[in-house]
Order: structure tokens, then C-alpha cells, then sequence
């Protein structure tokens, strides 16, 4: 559980942090990355559905990320981490973060 609040406060101070910038930066596409990681294995732990997990951090995607685009994308490399098997954040973020 703590986990999951730690990301939730994460993608929230990136949220405010790029609030005012126009497009969505390389770094911050990395950070939502990387928090997708760590959301959708916590949740995993838990023994969440895979349609609560799409649905929850979905909903971290679209606070954070402000182009349509990369929201599209960010939300097939969920898709991808929902449906593996890989359950570690690092293994998740080695695979599906890694430019």
C-alpha cells in the first residue's frame, strides 16, 4: 500500500512540476515510465485485476502526460506491462523503459 501512495505522490509532483510547460519533456515521459513500473507492480503484489490496474494508472498517465500522443503511447506500454508476466519493477523497467 505504500508503495502505491508513494507513486500516486510521485506522478503528482511531476504533474504539477511540468504543469506549466507546453509539451511533455523526454525526462518526464522517462519518470512516467518508470512510475508505470512501480503502479503496476505494487498492484500486481496486491493481486489487483488487470482491468483495475489498466484503470488506476491510466488515470496517472493522463494527470501527468499533457500531448494526446504520448498518452497513446504511454498507455500501450501499459498495456504491455499489465499483460507480462514480469512482476519486479526493475525487470518491468529494464523491458519497457529502456530507450
Amino acid at each position: 500500500m505504500k508503495k502505491i501512495l508513494l507513486a500516486l505522490v510521485t506522478a503528482s509532483v511531476a504533474a504539477f512540476a511540468y504543469a506549466n510547460s507546453a509539451s511533455d519533456s523526454s525526462e518526464l515521459l522517462s519518470q512516467q515510465c518508470k512510475i508505470s513500473a512501480q503502479a503496476v507492480s505494487s498492484l500486481k503484489e496486491l493481486r489487483y485485476g488487470n482491468t483495475s490496474i489498466r484503470k488506476d494508472v491510466t488515470g496517472l498517465i493522463n494527470m501527468s502526460l499533457k500531448v494526446q500522443e504520448n498518452r497513446d503511447a504511454a498507455q500501450q506500454t501499459l498495456n504491455k506491462m499489465v499483460d507480462d508476466r514480469i512482476n519486479t519493477i526493475s525487470a518491468l523497467e529494464e523491458k519497457y523503459c529502456s530507450v
